[in-house]
């Protein structure tokens, strides 16, 4: 299959990340069904539903009955990953933001707890290079720490990120296209930095209609000022963004909170 899979579990037993300090566990159930490498159902549920989609990470997806979706890379390893962390065994839920999506499945951050020391799953699965980081604006609890376990295992060519499926792109508008509708870590130097009508452009190309760019909305800047960022003073700066690729002129991600943007050349 490429990787061994044997590797991978063994690194994922030897793992005990202690769980980060957060937010109170609110409930405990037992792990019934794996569905993919990032979604589990639990026993007894926690309120009215028992599907727990792990916040924070994406793992490499299934079609679980989408017509024409293809496997990506992986998949079933990551899903057998996380039968090997979390099948059977109990585990807490802990909250660090919003609490459902929009298929109602509960947004947590799970840690097992059976017997010795907790280990925090998405931080074993980022480890493992089974999983990347995947934000959101109304949760952004522990990114900090999932971005630095996902870094440590891209630097190591762990799991997926041996793949050129997963490589992070370069921000070459060209080829850029390719990949429009997919999610994308891409590396590259602002060339231009500016404010439009409360928008900030970071503008990757001297060409803004063609080459690639980051956006950020006037809604989404307080995130920005809070953590004492400034976008568009970023002209020159080295940067790695992530988020899905649109097209409005060249292609575009749409930033709508600060760690979608690793800088650089700090």
């Amino acid at each position: 299959m490429g990787i061994c899979m044997a590797r991978i579990l063994t690194a994922l037993a030897l793992l005990l990340l202690a769980v980060p300090v957060c937010a109170d566990p609110v409930h405990t159930g037992r792990v019934t069904e794996v569905v993919d490498g990032d979604t589990v159902y639990i026993n007894p549920p926690f309120k009215d539903g028992n599907e727990i989609r792990l916040v924070g990470i994406q793992a490499p997806k299934l079609p679980l009955g989408r017509r024409n979706f293809p496997t990506w890379p992986l998949a079933p390893e990551a899903k057998r990953a996380l039968e090997d962390l979390t099948l059977g065994k109990q585990v807490t839920l802990t909250f660090t933001g919003a609490r459902r999506d929009r298929y109602a499945r509960w947004l947590a951050h799970l840690h097992v707890v059976d017997g010795g020391t907790p280990v925090w799953v998405q931080g074993a699965m980022l480890k493992s290079g089974m999983a990347r980081v995947y934000s959101f604006p109304d949760n952004r609890g522990l990114v900090d720490e999932m971005l630095a376990l996902e870094g440590a295992a891209r630097q190591a060519r762990t799991g997926i990120w041996a793949l050129p499926y997963y490589a992070v792109r370069n921000a070459d508008a060209v080829a850029l296209l390719d990949e429009l509708g997919t999610f994308q870590l891409i590396e590259g130097r602002i060339v231009d930095a500016a404010e439009v009508k409360g928008t900030v452009y970071l503008n990757f190309g001297q060409d803004w209609r063609r080459d690639f760019t980051l956006s950020i909305e006037r809604k989404y800047m307080k995130a920005f000022t809070e953590s004492g960022l400034e976008p568009a003073s970023w002209s020159g700066r080295a940067v790695r963004a992530r988020g899905w690729l649109t097209k409005r002129n060249g292609p575009m991600i749409r930033v709508t909170h600060p760690e979608q943007i690793e800088i650089l050349d700090r």
